[in-house]
């Protein structure tokens, strides 16, 4: 039997494999409150290489806090935004793969093939679910398959590769198509998944661009009205290529960098509820700077090591946000130095970082710039992952805290 990916996903990043029992405290007081949100551990191969850490550490923080805390529903492993090259490493390990296919996207092939075999996306198209009749031309679709259809073909590549190694149906896949130039309309997102069906890919989730920014660690940036309408429209296309393409019924839209939107919460649980709809949310980084607020909060060595991590990641900033550029912004003349931090108390230090809008000491550029800053701490090796021992609890209680009040109850109650 093939795995089938529950309604409501919630990818839970964890950079130094210490935090899965708090991420998955989380999920079980959403159980026990009567919503059902299944943990995936996800860890990119960059953040593998910049750590020093392996898919199977991921494996096995995942395994044992299932064990530990007794957690009889599914979870998963997510080979995060791997490729080709880089996805052997985790086979063993992952039982959830999030296809990148960036690199494609806009290599132009000939679409001609495509558009004579589906003369049926030309013309005036009725989305259930779409308030609009959608008008397309043969030139239109032609130009959209154009774009994605290298895209799709590598995706097809890679999920071969993988099917290969573990079998069809012993893993979940997920197409990342978020990082083009523009948001996909409808239609575009519906040739997408009808060229992903014609590669004969089994998808389960999907990842397209929205409007506006979803930068690191921070609220949403953009039109929260036209978010809505494209979230909505983006549920209502897949429901149409799951009922008319053979897709997968548990298809659903995948929100990366997902962590802390807290103004799209709402507009997205309530087109849920009333398409009936499942989502993937992915909220890796949140859970790092949780640590960090945890070390700060605890005072002595740990605040000692979180106003350490600031000033290096201060010193350098611009190497650290050069890989992330187009996903943070930073107002450098609103970044203290280290030495005003180095005299802040835990409370100021916690206030600062904290992502508490009506904190008129918060500050999202900080923010941002520890978001990026894992390398720092990864760098300090076991000085930093001793005090993750030590400060223990005052770190999982923030951990737990986060994910649940400030992310799974506004997403999913």
């Amino acid at each position: 039997m093939s795995i089938l990916l529950p309604r409501y996903t919630f990818g839970v990043g964890d950079r130094f494999a210490h935090q899965a029992e708090a991420q998955l405290k989380a999920c079980m007081m959403a159980a026990e409150r009567g919503v059902e949100v299944i943990p995936v551990w996800n860890k990119s191969n960059r953040e593998h290489t910049i750590i020093g850490s392996s898919p199977s550490s991921v494996r096995h923080a995942a395994d044992v806090a299932v064990h530990k805390l007794g957690w009889h529903k599914p979870y998963f492993c997510d080979a995060d935004h791997i490729n080709f090259e880089t996805v052997d490493r985790f086979i063993g390990a992952c039982d959830f793969y999030t296809i990148d296919v960036a690199d494609w996207i806009g290599k132009t092939v000939d679409a001609s093939l495509f558009v004579a075999e589906h003369p049926e996306l030309i013309g005036e198209l009725s989305i259930p679910g779409v308030s609009r009749t959608l008008t397309t031309s043969k030139e239109f679709v032609a130009q959209v398959a154009g774009k994605y259809l290298a895209a799709v073909t590598e995706a097809g590549r890679i999920y071969r590769k993988i099917e290969t190694a573990k079998g069809a149906g012993n893993f979940v896949t997920e197409v990342s198509m978020d990082e083009t130039d523009y948001p996909q309309t409808p239609v575009e997102l519906l040739i997408i998944l009808v060229a992903i069906a014609d590669e004969g890919i089994p998808i389960q989730t999907i990842a397209p661009k929205f409007t506006g920014r979803f930068n690191k660690g921070v609220d949403y940036v953009g039109d929260v009205a036209k978010f809505t309408e494209e979230f909505s429209d983006d549920i209502a296309a897949i429901a149409f290529a799951v009922a008319n393409y053979g897709l997968p019924s548990t298809l659903k839209l995948s929100v990366h960098s997902g962590s802390d939107k807290f103004s799209i919460y709402e507009p997205i649980r309530k087109k849920l509820q009333k398409f009936g709809a499942g989502v993937h949310v992915k909220t890796a980084g949140t859970n790092w700077l949780e640590e960090l607020i945890g070390l700060a909060e605890a005072g002595g060595d740990g605040l000692v090591m979180a106003k350490e991590i600031y000033a290096d990641s201060y010193a350098h900033e611009e190497e650290l946000c050069k890989p992330y550029a187009t996903v943070i912004d930073i107002d450098p003349a609103k970044l203290p130095s280290p030495g005003t931090v180095n005299g802040w108390s835990s409370e100021q230090y916690v206030n600062a970082l904290r992502h508490d809008q009506s904190c008129p000491e918060f500050n999202p550029s900080l923010r941002q710039l520890l978001h990026v800053g894992f390398k720092i701490a990864a760098k300090k090796g076991n000085s930093y992952l001793d005090l993750l021992d030590e400060y223990k609890s005052d770190i999982s209680r923030n951990v737990t805290e986060n994910l649940f009040e400030r992310h799974i109850k506004p997403l999913f109650f």
